[in-house]
């Protein structure tokens, strides 16, 4: 029996603090990506940028893993974006679900990524690789992020060309929502890059930083402690780089607690 279909069975009697969701449509973008939504239980509740801890039943027990929510707090259904591993735990057969299938998921949201964790500012950078741009999908469509900034630039940084799709899907929805590109307006600004194919835009977001390139490309000045607030999700080593670029140009690290001028998703890497 596949682990869609054990999940099926696990779910006609959950323990408590789990929902199980039904699939709703399932996107594949590259042999490593691919989007899915599921039905949203009615008492969920999530600030965007938040993650959920979703997962189906692999070897008679039931297998959870982090993902960020990539839909706005204010959606009906829950969307995700994930990579495709071929022996992965949990993706093996996660890339496999069809609408109709059901879906794990714990109760208790959480994150870093979160409007509440940054100080007031003018302009909010999200910088993501991969499948690290999921957050910013979840926070670029919520009004409140452009109600606190006056400018949002979303930085996406991937091998392929191929891998940016999603990223320029969802720039396209938004232009396509009659209310959402009504408040987003020409506040938005979608940066993506790649590093092993050729393109207008190539290189590691880090190098564009440190030589300028992507302020002279955006149209905006350096960094500034002042004026400028940064959120960083995807790997591990962008994370520590472009964390430490932000230091370098005087922005401090904030959380939940202690809010400052950048967060970064601990939790995981993607």
């Amino acid at each position: 029996m596949n682990a869609p279909a054990k999940t099926e069975e696990f779910a006609t009697n959950l323990p408590a603090g789990v929902y199980a969701e039904t699939v709703l449509s399932v996107t594949h973008y590259t042999d490593r990506l691919f989007r899915f939504t599921m039905t949203r239980p009615a008492g969920f509740r999530f600030r965007s940028g938040e993650f959920a801890m979703i997962g189906l039943v692999v070897d008679d027990k039931p297998l959870y893993r982090a993902y960020s929510i990539a839909s706005p707090a204010w959606a009906e259904e829950l969307e995700f974006f994930s990579i495709k591993v071929a022996d992965g735990p949990l993706t093996q057969h996660l890339q496999k679900i069809k609408p109709g299938d059901k879906v794990l998921m714990r109760k208790k949201p959480t994150g870093t990524l979160v409007l509440d964790a940054l100080t007031p500012g003018k302009r909010l950078y999200m910088f993501s690789t991969g499948t690290g741009i999921a957050p910013f999908a979840s926070l670029i469509r919520d009004p409140e992020t452009y109600e606190k900034f006056e400018e949002v630039i979303l930085t996406h940084t991937c091998r392929e060309v191929a891998e940016l799709q999603y990223g320029f899907d969802l720039i396209n929805e938004i232009k396509a929502d009659e209310m959402l590109s009504e408040i987003v307006g020409d506040k938005l600004k979608h940066y993506a890059t790649v590093t092993r194919e050729d393109y207008p835009f190539k290189g590691r977001i880090t190098d564009l930083i440190e030589s300028g390139k992507m302020f002279a490309d955006l149209g905006v000045p350096p960094l500034n402690p002042e004026t400028d607030r940064g959120m960083l999700c995807g790997s591990m080593a962008m994370i520590k780089d472009t964390a430490a670029l932000l230091e370098k140009a005087g922005l401090t690290e904030g959380a939940n607690n202690n809010p400052a001028e950048f967060v970064i998703e601990r939790a995981f890497v993607g």
